[in-house]
């Protein structure tokens, strides 16, 4: 069993066996039908991943990783905020008429910031730590920014990240408000552990640890007999992450730079609603 699989399933069985129920509780998420979209939740959730060891992806189910890293480009690399530059219609339900999700996303870490070194956006500003400033504690992103909240779709839920270099691995750690267990929780992971094996190779490091802190993890009311018909499951082994090691600027990474050889998964379950 991999330690994707391994922390998926500890994680579920926790919300489902000791988690908070929100049933009577006023709720903002909703099913496309309007009723209101209650959930199992566990405050204060951390897990860990070493990276130098195994990538941490799901075999209980296939994780989409072509369209989880397109969608980690799009933030990161085309710092884009409009679903006409991404490849998928996961955020359609949040986009105008003009394909924008508003100041959110990508949008935040496509704004210059003034250094004494220069201007540079959140992007730009780690990578120039990375390889000038590598042991420096201030390498970090954040975008919730309280001044444009009101213009944005969707406030973000994965908002953080900080950067953290011990010897010549390259450690982070994801700050994540909220959770969609079912529908996001594996496909975060993947996007951020890639994020972080791009932003290593590019600057001369090597992959560490990748630690995720999940304030608010929950299963949706309507996910729960899909969780529990998952987590019954028998996983496979690992797969092996594979990443095209000619590429030395983040900003040429692609899709097709990424694979995994022998991934094996169980069976699809089904449409997973979203509550939105």
């Amino acid at each position: 069993m991999g330690i994707a699989d391994e922390i998926f399933i500890k994680n579920c069985r926790d919300i489902l066996d000791n988690g908070y129920s929100t049933e009577n509780e006023k709720v903002r998420p909703r099913w496309e039908d309007g009723s209101f979209a209650y959930t199992l939740k566990k405050f204060g959730v951390v897990n860990r991943y070493d990276l130098s060891k195994e990538f941490p992806i799901l075999t209980l189910r296939k994780t989409n990783y072509k369209a989880a890293i397109d969608e980690i480009l799009w933030i990161w690399q085309k710092k884009s905020n409009n679903i006409n530059d991404l490849n998928s219609h996961i955020w359609d339900s949040w986009a105008d008429e003009t394909g924008s999700i508003g100041k959110a996303y990508g949008y935040q870490l496509g704004i210059k910031h003034k250094y004494k070194e220069g201007e540079f956006d959140q992007v730009d500003r780690v990578l120039y730590d990375l390889k000038n400033n590598p042991y420096s504690r201030r390498i970090m992103t954040n975008i919730y920014n309280f001044e444009d909240l009101h213009e944005m779709h969707l406030y973000p839920c994965a908002y953080s990240m900080t950067f953290n270099v011990t010897g010549n691995k390259l450690n982070g750690i994801l700050n994540q408000r909220s959770q969609d267990t079912l529908a996001a929780n594996n496909w975060n992971v993947v996007q951020y552990s890639a994020l972080l094996c791009m932003f290593a190779q590019v600057c001369g490091l090597v992959p560490g640890e990748f630690v995720h802190v999940i304030s608010d993890m929950h299963i949706y009311d309507r996910h729960i007999p899909l969780v529990e018909e998952l987590i019954k499951r028998e996983p496979y082994p690992a797969p092996k992450f594979v990443m095209n090691k000619d590429v030395k600027d983040f900003y040429k990474f692609t899709v097709d730079d990424f694979d995994f050889v022998d991934y094996q998964y169980g069976k699809s379950i089904g449409k997973v609603p979203i509550a939105v």
